[in-house]
C-alpha cells in the first residue's frame, strides 16, 4: 500500500524556520488523514498537526499553533509542515503517518531529525 518518506529536517537556530515534506507513493491518499508526529528523548510521542487529505481540514497541538502550518500538494502526493519561530523545545525526530477514518495511524515514515539550537 502507501509508503511515506520524510525530508527537510536539519539544524537551525532558535527563531528560524524549516519546511518538512512527507512524500507518499503506492496508493492514493483521498480517504486518509495524514499526521505529523514528533518525539524527543525522554518524552512521549505527540501529534503535532494533521490534515484530512480530501477535505483539507487541519488540527494542531496547542504548543505549535500560530507557528506551524500543515498543508498538502495533491498533484505531488505530498504533505508539508512549515515550521516557523522554532524553539529549542521543538527539537525532536519528526515522522509522518497515515490513517483511515476512525482508525489508528498504521502507516509510518522513518522520520527526520529537527534540531533547534538556543
Amino acid at each position: 500500500q502507501v509508503q511515506l518518506v520524510e525530508s527537510g529536517g536539519g539544524l537551525v537556530q532558535a527563531g528560524g524556520s524549516l519546511r518538512l515534506a512527507c512524500a507518499a507513493s503506492g496508493r492514493r491518499l483521498s480517504e486518509r488523514t495524514i499526521g505529523w508526529f514528533r518525539q524527543a528523548p525522554g518524552k512521549e510521542r505527540e501529534l503535532v498537526a494533521a490534515v484530512q487529505w480530501s477535505y483539507g481540514d487541519t488540527r494542531y497541538a496547542d504548543s505549535v499553533k500560530g507557528r506551524f502550518t500543515i498543508s498538502r500538494e495533491i498533484a505531488k502526493n505530498t504533505v508539508y509542515l512549515q515550521m516557523n519561530s522554532l524553539k529549542p523545545e521543538d527539537t525532536a525526530v519528526y515522522s509522518c503517518a497515515a490513517r483511515f477514518s476512525r482508525a489508528a495511524y498504521d502507516t509510518w515514515g522513518r522520520g527526520t531529525q529537527v534540531t533547534v539550537s538556543s
